[in-house]
């Protein structure tokens, strides 16, 4: 009896953890994990997207840091790097006017898309008029419009008003391309607020704009966010609208660059130290809204 059970003890040993190894090997993968290579394919991949996505960057800042041949033999520019290129445009240039006109309009554009994209998304997301639906609807038939459709309109207009060559025109001008869509990506924010928030604005003896502007636009933060850098980058780097309803005294950063190019050449030197200085505000204001614009991509998809 006590040499079958000796004998018999190893059996069941062996026959649990020949099962506990069987389960072992059924047992599905944990969700989401990966195996060794297709983790070190997706790496690869994403360092490729960014190594390609900021090569065209980092290549004009190297040749920007070069003499003016730069472009031509790239090779010189570890031969004698220096700044003469950024002093030469600041300096001998009417690049410091461009960029005080930019930062009038970039700012004026801003100001005026963000309040209008927010009242006009938020009455449509709280309030039922008639015409809503068709409001929304104009706003998203006027982006299906070229650009150069609209110069020639839009041109008429401003000159009937006296706003050709002037700040307020080009910014109203940048208004009907950044609104239409910071109104629509609004109301879907809005949407995500609960309405109770709204009743208890009203108990507490708000007015509608009042509890839109004490209560809903804090909330609504990361919105705004997404907005104000739209509005900002379409006005920052727009040229078409700038160079037809613009003069000479009140070009933008990126009218004014063009002149270093002509019919016969190109001051590469020139325009691509400009063009890392025009990057240099825009990475600024990127950097200041992106926790916000982080924070609203993923609000925006968790909420219910």
């Amino acid at each position: 009896m006590t040499a079958a059970t000796h004998s018999g003890a190893p059996t069941t040993s062996a026959l649990a953890r020949d099962t506990a190894l069987a389960s072992a090997a059924v047992r599905p993968r944990r969700r989401g994990g990966r195996s060794r290579g297709a983790s070190v394919a997706l790496h690869a991949t994403l360092i490729a997207a960014s190594v390609i996505a900021a090569f065209p960057v980092l290549w004009i800042l190297f040749i920007s840091l070069g003499p003016r041949t730069a472009w031509q033999d790239p090779g010189a520019v570890l031969r004698s790097l220096s700044l003469d290129n950024y002093v030469k445009v600041v300096t001998d240039t009417d690049f410091p006017k461009w960029f005080g006109n930019t930062v009038i309009v970039a700012a004026g554009t801003t100001l005026l898309g963000v309040f209008l994209a927010s009242t006009a998304g938020y009455a449509v997301s709280r309030m039922r008029f008639p015409g809503s639906r068709q409001l929304m609807w104009s706003f998203l038939v006027t982006q299906m419009f070229p650009m150069a459709v609209l110069i020639v309109p839009l041109y008429e207009l401003l000159a009937r008003f006296g706003l050709i060559d002037n700040y307020l025109g080009l910014i109203l001008t940048y208004a009907t391309t950044a609104v239409p869509f910071c109104a629509w990506m609004l109301k879907g924010y809005f949407d995500t607020i609960p309405h109770e928030i709204d009743e208890a604005g009203r108990v507490d003896g708000l007015t509608p704009f009042g509890t839109f502007w004490r209560l809903v636009i804090p909330l609504a933060r990361p919105g705004l966010a997404v907005t104000a850098f739209y509005s900002f980058l379409t006005a920052w780097g727009e040229v078409a609208y700038a160079s037809q309803f613009m003069g000479a005294d009140h070009y933008t950063l990126a009218v004014g660059i063009r002149t270093f190019a002509s019919d016969q050449r190109a001051d590469w030197a020139m325009m691509t130290a400009a063009s890392v200085i025009i990057l240099i505000p825009a990475t600024l204001v990127f950097l200041l809204v992106q926790r916000h614009l982080v924070s609203g991509l993923t609000a925006g998809g968790t909420k219910s």
